[in-house]
């Protein structure tokens, strides 16, 4: 096969690949090999019919289009990293004459990645932002750390919100119990607003061995349609009552809970992590503002297949989100009152912002000549490794090829944005004021 690229006009592009007499035979055989079980033929078996007699008796096209289709699969994708060309949609084909004996040229219009001249992009100016950490930052990153090694501890007295209660209990309506309201030695933490509205006020106060009937109403838009909106009644034995006691913050903490020895060493690491983490922070808004103005200065038409692939891929995102809580976007449109054209709409704004921006850094890319090396890519196959605890080649297979090329724009992208942010000129606000004043 032969590609010959034709012209460019807008956002696309027009190209050609062009087959041998022998490229397009040889498909021609394979489909044969492929397809000849699917030919009843008088005085043959099934799949045993010739070639020959398969074509004088259906037509000597037959097996045309499955072997154009094998044709296109096979070098299109070639064609396209040939003639470095990202597309955005589905192509477009023309074909010459086909004959058998003789080679074609197929003629492909497809729609491709916008070029555009991005302008304004270097000197932006952004307010300075200053990552800080002061020492309550430090303690209430501590007081995290004793949070999760807190003990649970069984107390003999009325429970109070944040105690967590180990009961059972049978729901009712009416007189007749429904399906799912009851549990044996069920776990509840006062206060978490696990339960439906209501109920876990009505458990505040009482004590191991007691019993306790919970006056509830299910929500109008409860899941279960038979008990939306229904009074109910929960029939409650307490087991026991337990509080949460957490360790003291001392050198055994930092000795049980982490791997510093010391509670100094501890808040050593935790202030450098944070100051890390705030100036990071700081970082990314600054670049996020420099990416609005330059978003603002470079007005252009967004391909609206880009868009929706975008929502596509932002709703599935939400979709795998709301699984984790075992919920579905049914359940989400049922619960809203609201419907999938909705949830494109409310988003839409979001997904536009994402494309134009990934079209901007992809342009500047090309423009600065910023590349993905493999020293680029290793070094973030490395990162995701030690993520996954896996090995970078591991992580390569999983991602597969197409993963990869696009992996390897996203890092093109970051390039471009690490660009912008170094050429931005970072303003104090105080002296922003005071041009203001002049």
């Amino acid at each position: 096969m032969e590609t010959k690229f034709i012209s460019r006009e807008d956002n696309k592009v027009k190209f050609s690949m062009e087959f041998t007499a022998e490229e397009f035979e040889k498909a021609q055989i394979d489909a044969y090999q492929k397809t000849k079980d699917q030919f009843a033929i008088d005085g043959f078996r099934k799949g045993k019919a010739p070639r020959s007699i398969i074509e004088r008796h259906y037509g000597e096209g037959i097996f045309f289009e499955d072997a154009l289709d094998e044709l296109f699969r096979e070098n299109y994708v070639k064609a396209l990293d040939e003639l470095g060309l990202e597309v955005i949609d589905s192509p477009a084909a023309e074909f010459t004459q086909l004959k058998k004996g003789e080679g074609f040229t197929a003629t492909i219009t497809v729609p491709v990645f916008p070029e555009i001249e991005v302008k304004d992009y270097k000197g932006v100016e952004v307010e300075k932002k200053v990552g800080t950490v002061d020492e309550k930052d430090v303690e209430n990153d501590i007081e995290n750390i004793r949070k999760r090694n807190a003990r649970m501890v069984s107390v003999d007295r009325k429970a109070e919100t944040g105690d967590t209660v180990y009961f059972d209990y049978a729901g009712f309506v009416g007189d007749e119990q429904f399906e799912g309201g009851t549990a044996e030695k069920q776990t509840l933490k006062l206060g978490s607003g696990m339960f439906i509205p209501g109920f876990e006020e009505e458990l505040i106060g009482v004590s191991a061995d007691e019993d306790r009937d919970v006056h509830v109403t299910f929500p109008e838009n409860y899941q279960a349609e038979n008990l939306a909106g229904k009074d109910a009644v929960f029939h409650c034995h307490i087991h026991e009552v337990r509080e949460e006691q957490l360790p003291d913050v001392d050198d055994d903490l930092a000795k049980d809970a982490t791997e510093f020895d010391t509670l100094e060493e501890l808040k050593d690491a935790t202030r450098k992590r944070l100051q890390e983490a705030a100036e990071k922070n700081a970082e990314n808004q600054m670049k996020d503002e420099a990416a609005e103005k330059v978003m603002a200065a470079n007005d252009f038409e967004i391909p609206a297949v880009m868009v929706n692939d975008e929502l596509d891929r932002s709703i599935q995102d939400f979709a795998q989100q709301m699984s984790y809580s075992g919920l579905n976007l049914d359940m989400y449109f049922k619960y809203t009152n609201s419907t999938m054209e909705q949830l494109r709409d409310q988003i839409r704004p979001d997904a536009e912002k994402s494309v134009k921006l990934r079209i901007l850094l992809q342009n500047i890319a090309r423009m600065e000549g910023l590349e993905c090396t493999e020293d680029d890519l290793n070094s973030e196959l490395n990162l995701m490794a030690e993520q996954y605890d896996s090995e970078p080649e591991e992580i390569r297979k999983m991602l597969g090829e197409d993963s990869i090329r696009y992996f390897k724009k996203d890092i093109q992208s970051k390039k471009a944005m690490d660009l912008i942010y170094s050429e931005t000129v970072k303003v104090e606000k105080a002296e922003e004021a005071k041009e203001e004043d002049k």
